[in-house]
């Protein structure tokens, strides 16, 4: 299937991402370069990968190995949370490329904003990836987990908008307070988790729409954020499901499917994941 199936959305600075890639969170490392070069054979032509994975360079293997070019292959990593002092964070980067084995990356985030460590800091920490993004090894800069604060901080101090905000959102949590901050500072938002983990695909408002479409419940779920205009990247590694979650764009839901889909949400109780603003997890 050819990759140019996947339209492309344009950030704040004028790149270009297309709105459907792989994740490979929790995929084991052993796992991680057979499970990209699937995702890439079928035509992903986008790699979600996080330096707290541990499988950035099983990523970059897999480009390699892909036999494709460089510059038609986006990749996605994120900092550390034990990295967000500025000289951490230069060097956790410079590792990512090491890792990857790449000369720049794509987009690099922020993975989470640890607002109760580093005594709040997280404007420095962005500061030094506007400076990898000045020096061309980061095409595109953005955030993941930002909190509607967290995002209006960045707007009042920093030189930079991120391009993107990656936080989880699924039919159960829309997460709508946040995309909506998103818009207002023409941030895009990435979808994690985006069937929450498996647990909305039993929804029998889930069901029954994909019967009416003669899809499955993961493609709804998937077609239901592309059309909202959120970038999702679902994880898989079984071939199956990984060929399914890409044949999303050659159907669409009606608005009255979407907005029976949009009405699970649970808001806060719907949340998976842990809270943002409470998160202080630190990698040993």
């Amino acid at each position: 299937m050819a990759a140019n199936t996947v339209p492309n959305i344009s950030f704040n600075d004028g790149n270009r991402i297309p709105l459907l890639g792989f994740g490979v969170f929790q995929i084991e490392p052993k796992d991680t370069a057979g499970a990209v070069g699937k995702a890439l054979e079928v035509g992903y032509r986008h790699i979600d990968t996080a330096e707290m994975y541990g499988n950035e360079a099983e990523v970059g293997q897999a480009v390699r190995a892909a036999g494709l070019d460089r510059g038609d292959v986006f990749v996605t990593s994120k900092l550390s949370n034990a990295s967000h002092r500025p000289d951490d964070a230069r060097a956790a980067f410079e590792s990512t490329l090491q890792a990857l084995k790449f000369d720049y990356i794509d987009l690099f985030l922020i993975h989470w904003p640890l607002p109760t460590l580093y005594d709040g800091d997280f404007v420095s920490t962005w500061k030094v990836l506007e400076e990898f993004q000045r020096d061309g090894r980061a095409k595109s800069i953005g955030v993941s987990n930002f909190q509607v604060p967290h995002l209006e901080r960045l707007a009042a101090e920093a030189e930079v908008m991120p391009a993107v905000n990656q936080v989880e959102a699924h039919p159960y949590f829309g997460n709508e307070e946040v995309r909506e901050c998103g818009r207002t500072h023409n941030i895009l938002t990435q979808a994690w988790s985006p069937i929450a983990q498996g647990k909305v695909l039993g929804d029998p408002t889930i069901i029954d729409v994909a019967e009416l479409v003669g899809r499955t419940p993961a493609q709804v779920v998937l077609r239901w954020h592309i059309q909202r205009g959120d970038i999702v990247f679902p994880k898989s590694t079984t071939p199956q499901r990984i060929e399914e979650n890409f044949q999303i764009f050659d159907f669409e839901l009606d608005d009255a499917s979407m907005d029976r889909i949009s009405s699970l949400d649970q808001g806060e109780a719907g949340r998976q994941g842990p809270n943002p603003d409470t998160f202080d997890y630190m990698p040993s």
